[in-house]
This record gives C-alpha cells, sequence and structure tokens, in this order.
C-alpha cells in the first residue's frame, strides 16, 4: 500500500491557509488576491481534499481580509461542487465588518441553499 502525503497547508507572507482535521475546517487569513483560477487551484485542491474526509466541513473567512473577484468564483465553483455531492453539511463562517464576506457569502447561499452562514 502507498500512502501519499498530501499538503493541506499554504503560507506566504500575504495569506495562510490551512485544514484542521481535528475540527473539519479549513482556515483562510490575510489577503488573498492570485491571478485567476489556475492561481486558486492549489487552495481548490485543499477544500475538496478536505471536505472528501467529512460530511460536515467549516470555511473559517473570519480572519481573510481581502478576497478578489477569482477567488471569489473560486469559493462559488467549490460550492457547486459540494452541492452535487449532495451528502455535506457546508459552514461558512465569516466577520460582519468585513464587507465583501458580508456580501459575497450570502451570494454563496443561493448556490446551494443548505449552506450555512454564521457572522461574528
Amino acid at each position: 500500500m502507498s500512502w501519499e502525503l498530501l499538503v493541506l497547508e499554504i503560507k506566504t507572507d500575504d495569506y495562510c491557509i490551512h485544514h484542521d482535521p481535528a475540527s473539519a475546517t479549513v482556515f483562510l487569513q490575510g489577503f488573498l488576491r492570485l491571478d485567476g483560477m489556475e492561481e486558486y487551484q492549489p487552495v481548490m485542491d485543499i477544500l475538496l481534499q478536505a471536505v472528501d474526509e467529512t460530511p460536515e466541513f467549516t470555511i473559517n473567512l473570519r480572519e481573510l481580509e481581502f478576497l478578489n473577484s477569482s477567488g471569489i468564483s473560486m469559493l462559488s465553483m467549490f460550492v457547486v461542487k459540494v452541492r452535487e455531492k449532495g451528502n455535506v453539511k457546508l459552514t461558512f463562517q465569516g466577520s460582519d465588518k468585513i464587507l465583501w464576506q458580508t456580501k459575497s457569502l450570502k451570494n454563496l447561499q443561493r448556490l446551494m441553499p443548505s449552506l450555512t452562514l454564521e457572522f461574528v
């Protein structure tokens, strides 16, 4: 049997993305402004790998101060993929003090009405 180690963390000077399997949560923090969907693929890979491990999954964006339109598109595509699975309870945690989150996360709920939004 061969084991493949999947890196579920990305750290740069601008942002950090990491998966906490114990809480079934992926945390996105900092300023995420990658150029196009191709550059967001590693982020999507982390999300897809993490969601495959559990029927209840949370994405914590409370410390993600900025996400550009390509990043919002990536999250939208992720939500559609999760919706198609049909068996995942998905929660997004955001901050009502970060303007892009209050607007964009509600739009994600339109893509997946069972999606839970938690704002603090």
